[in-house]
């Protein structure tokens, strides 16, 4: 096992930049998440590591050995795709011992690597099965067991689970992380799900447009994301981001007023007419009987089982200013379509954002 260090990692293609200067350090042992949006990078940062892409600038080291001009097949990594490229001429065991075949182990050695593999993923029973007879989940078992039966300084894994149906997503994820808790093996996955980054990581990476936006732990990027795109990136349902200009002690969202909290306008020291982004997350807000800070129309009431989730809108000054804002409510709460109510803002957990640069201003 073995950490992996990145260093100002660059990746061009012409004049365009698929990653920027990407900088950060997986301590041995870790499991590290990078997600973001289509097309962020996540995946060329994974094929750098691996050695399928080659980085334009910048450093990269797997413990204490700069990769830079190391060949793939010498960077002692092991990468589970998509797709899972199993072998369908092989059976099961042969793709599992194939890697150990390739690196000329001994027959003994394979052997008992697919075996102890094989009963770790309880895949015992399908070693002699041919890929078109598995499962998509037995498929991405074998995928797993192949790489771990190689036992690799770090384990790289590109969107490995999004082939399956929902109740085999979960479960193999579990799966997943229970395998790394006995494995401990240093592992970099890619994911655009952000709940298996929020489930599976002890830290994730967010990117955006090939550049790095935060990197935490999945509770610090959910409680203090660094801006507005990482913000309602994590989270489910999104967070809420209102529109508002600050005039006299409060902010102007459509044609009603939320009062600027004191120690808000210490840190903010806004200007009149200054536009801000509110950024609230729906169980944030709470369903009042008297006035609360905002007054809106339900337009969509979708039931989730324990909850509701109310998509609702607020009144407008002008034409095409409507917002939409949602909300988290108890099963079975008595709000249909159409119906108006109140809703009190938890200003604790209030973010404000600049509208032009998406960055946080300040929150408490």
């Amino acid at each position: 096992m073995a950490s992996v260090r990145l260093q100002e990692i660059s990746r061009r293609f012409g004049n365009t930049a698929a990653i920027e200067e990407i900088t950060f350090d997986v301590p041995d042992g870790q499991f590290w998440v990078l997600v973001g949006p289509s097309g962020c990078g996540k995946s060329t940062i994974l094929r750098t590591i691996a050695g399928l892409e080659s980085a334009t600038s910048g450093n990269l080291y797997i413990g204490d050995r700069l990769m830079n001009r190391v060949p793939a097949r010498q960077r002692d990594v092991a990468m589970v795709f998509q797709n899972y490229a199993l072998y369908p001429h092989m059976s099961v065991a042969e793709n599992l011992g194939f890697g150990l075949q390739m690196r000329k182990a001994d027959t003994t050695t394979i052997r008992e690597r697919i075996e102890a593999v094989a009963r770790m993923l309880d895949i015992e029973h399908l070693l002699e099965r041919k890929p078109r007879q598995l499962s998509g989940g037995q498929q991405q078992r074998v995928a797993l067991g192949r790489a771990i039966a190689r036992q690799p300084q770090v384990f790289l894994l590109d969107e490995p689970l999004s082939n399956l149906d929902a109740q085999l997503r979960d479960d193999t994820r579990a799966e997943l992380k229970q395998l790394h808790q006995r494995v401990g093996i240093t592992t970099i996955y890619v994911t655009h799900d952000q709940v298996e980054a929020m489930t599976l990581a002890d830290q994730i990476v967010v990117l955006n447009q090939g550049r790095i936006q935060q990197i935490g732990t999945p509770q610090t990027i959910y409680n203090q994301p660094a801006n507005r795109m990482v913000a309602t990136f994590l989270g489910n349902p999104p967070m809420n981001i209102l529109k508002a200009i600050y005039t006299e002690s409060a902010f102007q969202v459509g044609g009603q007023t939320i009062p600027c909290p004191t120690d808000r306008f210490v840190k903010l020291q806004p200007s009149q007419g200054q536009r801000f982004d509110l950024g609230i997350r729906p169980e944030h807000l709470q369903v009042v009987a008297e006035p609360g800070q905002l007054d809106v129309e339900a337009r969509i009431v979708e039931p989730l089982g324990r909850e509701t989730l109310i998509r609702a809108v607020l009144p407008a000054r002008e034409p095409g200013e409507q917002q939409v804002i949602q909300v988290q409510v108890p099963a079975n709460y008595p709000i249909r379509v159409g119906d108006r109510f109140s809703l009190q803002i938890d200003f604790d957990s209030l973010f404000i954002f600049d509208p032009a640069t998406g960055n946080l201003v300040e929150n408490e």
